[in-house]
């Protein structure tokens, strides 16, 4: 039965999971990637997710706000680079919009993914459509506002099925951002890594808090 809420000690725990998702998904984010770029996304979501790990498995982290924004402290400092910059800005800026929440509901986490959405793209200047992270963050932000007054393993579920599907969707786009944006054309045809990362998140949240 879908979890209604999760404590501080709970989005550890949910948060752990999708750190170890991204760890074991390092070969597929790779490929991912080496299609549209130098290959080097997956070491470096492994190497940012597993400071993550680390830095919530220490302890201390007492509320849902520090849980996310340690998650992102670490990728920021460990990772470096692009994907270390904008992945740290979505757990940073979602989490501080989770300031003073005892728990998080279906409300927090359309709060978390709105806000962290806008931080990337604030941050990046990416939109919807450039064939980026943002490509799986847009509709999973929209899903979350749409599914907030639902318990948190439904409304992750749904958020996790729009990430999904804005990651299969950035398939048939036109890389203008980044090293890809050299391919032109030839950038079709393969899904952004960056959007494959943000989907792989997202259904470790979504199956943790089902579980």
């Amino acid at each position: 039965m879908a979890n209604n809420e999760l404590d501080a000690a709970g989005v550890v725990a949910m948060l752990t999971a999708a750190a170890e998702a991204i760890i074991a998904a390092e070969p597929e984010l790779t490929d991912a990637d080496r299609n549209l770029g130098d290959g080097d996304h997956g070491i470096g979501m492994s190497r940012g997710m597993t400071a993550a790990r680390e830095k919530l498995a220490a302890g201390g982290i007492d509320s849902v706000e520090k849980a996310f924004t340690s998650v992102g402290m670490a990728m920021m400092s460990s990772m470096g680079g692009a994907s270390g910059a904008v992945f740290g800005t979505f757990f940073r800026a979602g989490g501080k919009a989770l300031a003073g929440r005892g728990a998080l509901d279906g409300a927090g986490l359309a709060d978390f993914v709105k806000a962290g959405t806008e931080g990337v793209m604030t941050r990046g200047g990416a939109k919807p459509g450039d064939k980026t992270m943002v490509d799986a963050l847009a509709p999973a932000a929209e899903a979350a506002v749409a599914a907030k007054g639902k318990p948190l393993g439904e409304a992750l579920a749904d958020v996790a099925a729009a990430a999904a599907a804005g990651r299969d969707a950035s398939e048939g786009m036109v890389a203008t951002m980044g090293r890809a944006k050299t391919l032109g054309e030839k950038s079709v045809g393969h899904p952004d890594a960056g959007a494959c990362s943000v989907a792989i998140i997202f259904r470790a949240m979504a199956d943790h808090a089902a579980g």
